[in-house]
């Protein structure tokens, strides 16, 4: 095959995506009953697998589901279909979205025991943001939706249900901004939609802290290792609205968006903070020492490739 197809396994039948599907008594699309991971490769090599495995068999355990099938197993199955998409042969680095759900059943809310678990791994070509966003930064605007409480749905549960995210993005879209930024509900700053976020205030370098019911992001914690390998301080910190009139820089980071500089950040209708043109010192610093971290990464783990 000498050219690349977005091709999706679904229990090990690979087709290309659009004609991929699942039964329509499966749990994940009934209910939101799945668990999912997502990673994007790098000259082949799948970025923090180790990791997106243990968060994957931790998301498990929190909705008491057992994945079904084995590490090397889930491995094995995305080789073939990274295979079967023709990347390998063109060397085009990868999407890698992986998904179980709990199976097929009855249309009842409760499990039955002996339900059989589905997996799906899609590939496609990783996503190719805006450039603008890079060169000018995101516009980003905080919403009246707010993330579900911690105690309502356990954020570190990366599961299929993203209703709460797809309405603070309607919201922010309405509202002329690219994406958003939500509260949880007691007010703090959580995270993006799909992202997680740096502000840089007082000089400092601070991040949301788990207090705030927000993903523990694998990017996220790379961001932390790098700077710290460079001398340059991250925190973990409560950080409320009224926190935000002293911020003099702000990004998110993501496995797709790597370290993305926010260029606006709307308060509500009177508020809005506006942040350097494709980020301040500290975010292009941040942005430089985590290509550097992947590069590293990269190279202390070829025998990953998937190629």
């Amino acid at each position: 095959m000498d050219e690349f197809h977005g091709i999706a396994n679904v229990n090990g039948v690979i087709r290309p995506t659009e004609d991929a599907h699942v039964p329509v008594l499966d749990r994940g699309f009934l209910y939101g009953d799945s668990i999912y991971e997502v990673f994007r490769t790098y000259d082949g090599i799948p970025l923090f697998f180790e990791e997106h495995w243990a968060r994957f068999q931790n998301s498990a355990a929190l909705i008491h589901m057992d994945i079904g099938l084995s590490k090397q197993q889930l491995v094995d199955e995305i080789r073939e279909t990274i295979k079967a998409s023709g990347a390998a042969d063109v060397r085009q680095d990868v999407y890698v979205r992986y998904i179980v759900t709990r199976g097929e059943g009855a249309l009842d809310l409760y499990p039955h025991p002996d339900l059989t678990t589905n997996y799906v791994i899609i590939v496609r070509e990783v996503p190719a943001w805006n450039p603008d966003f890079y060169t000018h930064g995101l516009s980003i605007a905080i919403v009246r939706t707010r993330r579900n409480p911690g105690d309502a749905l356990d954020p570190n549960i990366k599961g299929g249900n993203y209703l709460n995210n797809v309405l603070g993005v309607i919201e922010a879209r309405a509202l002329g901004a690219n994406d958003c930024l939500m509260l949880s509900d007691s007010g703090l700053i959580t995270e993006s939609s799909n992202s997680n976020v740096f502000f840089v205030i007082g000089g400092k370098l601070l991040t949301p802290s788990q207090t705030a019911a927000n993903l523990r992001g694998l990017t996220k914690a790379a961001v932390h290792d790098a700077c710290q390998a460079r001398g340059l301080l991250s925190e973990e910190s409560e950080i409320s609205v009224a926190d935000l009139a002293a911020a003099t820089e702000c990004f998110v980071t993501s496995a797709t968006r790597e370290v993305m500089p926010v260029k606006s950040l709307r308060i509500d209708a009177l508020t809005e903070c506006s942040f350097p043109e494709g980020g301040g010192d500290i975010t292009r610093k941040v942005r430089e020492y985590y290509r550097e971290f992947m590069r590293d990464y990269v190279a202390a783990h070829a025998e990953l490739s998937m190629f």
